[in-house]
């Protein structure tokens, strides 16, 4: 790697409470589940706070908060489409179809795949390890490790207006 990426801390130099937040990034999911599971959109708030709460706590907590955050985004959305779509069905008599059947099929199947990333990802994390997810892994990699162009002599410090 060049100079344009910040170092990735190595197992060793994490501190175990460092491992122990990367971890929860992924396992926020399954907590709130529990609250959530007609509500989609719970656990991607859960994940929003867990991020803004961690993300501060070094690049290996803020990697793995980011890549479970960005993550989720299509799983709620497919969640979220389907419950809708379900309640339209149940209490506004649209028709079951098999296009509804299909889609419902899709989204256990991108729901069990996020499950087991997930699990692998908290499993990694804990080790001190760093897993990158499919898509999202880049992205986040790019997001927190790549240092920011700021021209030091530019700031300057002003009286409040």
């Amino acid at each position: 790697m060049s100079n344009e990426y910040h170092e990735i801390p190595q197992p060793n130099e994490l501190s175990e409470r460092e491992k122990d937040d990367a971890m929860g990034s992924y396992l926020m999911m399954f907590a709130s589940v529990a609250i959530g599971l007609p509500l989609p959109i719970i656990n991607l708030i859960a994940a929003v706070v867990y991020y803004f709460t961690n993300r501060s706590k070094g690049l290996f907590v803020h990697f793995h908060s980011l890549q479970s955050l960005i993550s989720q985004l299509p799983t709620t959305i497919i969640n979220a489409i389907g419950v809708y779509w379900g309640i339209r069905i149940y209490f506004f008599d649209w028709e079951l179809t098999d296009t509804f059947k299909g889609y419902l099929i899709m989204a256990i199947i991108f729901n069990l795949a996020y499950f087991v990333f997930s699990i692998v990802g908290a499993v990694k994390a804990r080790k001190g390890r760093m897993y990158y997810f499919l898509f999202f892994g880049r992205l986040s990699y790019e997001m927190v490790f790549k240092k920011k162009d700021v021209d030091e002599s530019e700031i300057q410090n002003l009286p409040p207006r």
